[in-house]
């Protein structure tokens, strides 16, 4: 599976951001990808006092946009994330459709982006978003696939579900910020691909020194083994890596994590 990392820049106009979104799943698709992927709050700066006014309710014209390309390119896209309104509630949600345009996954960002880091960020995304409470998979047609958005990777026993529920590769839409993407964004996808023994794909906004809050970029996309396949700087651009899905069974039968795991001692359950 050619999987396209699209690190694009995010303005104040929501228009020009998916005019931007849309010329690069394009250039994707010409460059021979099955799946593109987004960064997280890809038409909407990353700010909560942007959030509300940039939201739009389930089946909003971000949301039929990327249906209706994915269905003419017939490209699995894997749309970000944006702000999804329902009530007077707003998730940070990613949209994933299928080559047919069909909706195949809704993941509301669970784990809220909540830090006070000493001399470093602040961020509280509860002042504004509301949680999802959903562990989130789709099918395609090289096998099962997981999703989640930034800070929920932070969390094993997330990624940990979605790969006992047979993910071989786990999506990523996130913006780390320049406090903690030098220091984990790397460590992070390494980790949870060795832990899983899955590829990991994580894809950013393009870093804009002048906004409120600053991108870390460094999209990156890593092996079972954790070898990093590719991996952007802090601008804009388009990255392409080659997942051999076989990879993940090869890596399991050679280091036998997940079937050596102690159930009788200990268990990751879903609820």
């Amino acid at each position: 599976m050619r999987a396209a990392l699209i690190q694009m820049p995010v303005t104040g106009d929501k228009r020009e951001n998916l005019e931007t979104a849309c010329r690069r799943l394009r250039e994707a698709k010409a460059h021979g990808a099955d799946a593109a992927v987004l960064p997280e709050m890809f038409c909407c700066p990353y700010d909560n006092a942007c959030f509300r006014s940039f939201g739009e309710p389930e089946g909003g014209e971000a949301q039929r946009l990327l249906s209706s390309l994915a269905a003419e390119l017939r490209l699995y896209v894997v749309g970000g994330s944006l702000p999804e309104l329902e009530g007077d509630r707003v998730y940070n949600t990613s949209y994933v459709y299928g080559r047919r345009g069909e909706l195949l996954a809704r993941h509301r960002k669970a784990h809220l982006f909540d830090i006070d880091v000493e001399g470093g960020q602040r961020f509280r995304e509860s002042d504004v978003l509301s949680p999802g409470n959903a562990v989130t998979t789709f099918e395609t047609e090289f096998g099962t696939m997981g999703l989640c958005i930034c800070f929920d990777f932070r969390f094993e026993e997330l990624a940990r579900c979605m790969c006992l529920r047979g993910a071989k590769c786990i999506f990523v839409p996130a913006a780390f910020n320049m406090t903690t993407g030098p220091a984990h964004w790397e460590l992070l996808f390494r980790q949870r691909a060795v832990d899983n023994q899955c590829f990991t794909v994580g894809v950013s906004p393009a870093r804009d020194e002048t906004a409120s809050y600053a991108a870390y970029g460094n999209s990156i996309a890593v092996d079972p083994w954790g070898s990093v396949l590719c991996r952007a700087g802090a601008g804009e651009a388009v990255l392409y890596a080659d997942l051999d899905l076989c990879r993940a069974d090869s890596v399991r039968r050679q280091l036998p994590i997940l079937s050596a795991r102690r159930t009788d001692l200990y268990e990751v359950l879903e609820r």
